[in-house]
């Protein structure tokens, strides 16, 4: 049994002209949204946990919040693919928990290959959290989801 938790990072200071992408900050919201998350997400997690961040400086806030030590992997970076990221997790065949946070839209385009949904990808709210877990079931495996959870809502 696999289980994939999916974290999108908080509320980033818009992008301006010329403007480096992977330099934007978290806002003084998002800062709020990353630890009402953290906080709940620190008391959900099991031992062992792996956490793998965008190097992009509003994912990495977004993890620190955490308060966990985390790696940062180029593959998480806005425009990588759901492959990209299902292979750095090591879907489905990893024992244990993974934390990925990361970006929208490979976020969602990997929710939607895993849950078999027919949209090209799913809307994920910025620090909101998307909790999967792979099982078997008879002789397949199954992707189920086990929790959806916004900053908003805690």
């Amino acid at each position: 049994m696999m289980d994939l938790i999916l974290w999108r990072h908080a509320e980033a200071q818009e992008a301006g002209d010329g403007s480096d992408d992977l330099a934007r900050a978290l806002t003084a919201k998002g800062e709020k949204q990353a630890a009402r998350m953290a906080a709940w997400l620190d008391r959900q997690l099991p031992e062992g946990l792996r956490v793998l961040a965008s190097p992009a400086r509003r994912a990495e806030q977004t993890a620190s919040a955490l308060g966990r030590k985390f790696k940062r992997r180029a593959e998480l970076l806005p425009g990588g693919t759901p492959q990209d990221l299902l292979e750095l997790a090591q879907w489905p065949e990893a024992k244990g928990a993974v934390l990925v946070v990361g970006h929208q839209p490979v976020l969602g385009q990997t929710i939607a290959r895993l849950l078999a949904i027919p949209a090209p990808q799913c809307a994920v709210r910025k620090g909101a959290v998307w909790w999967l877990r792979q099982r078997q079931r008879l002789d397949h495996g199954q992707a189920v989801l086990l929790v959806v959870q916004s900053p908003e809502f805690l």
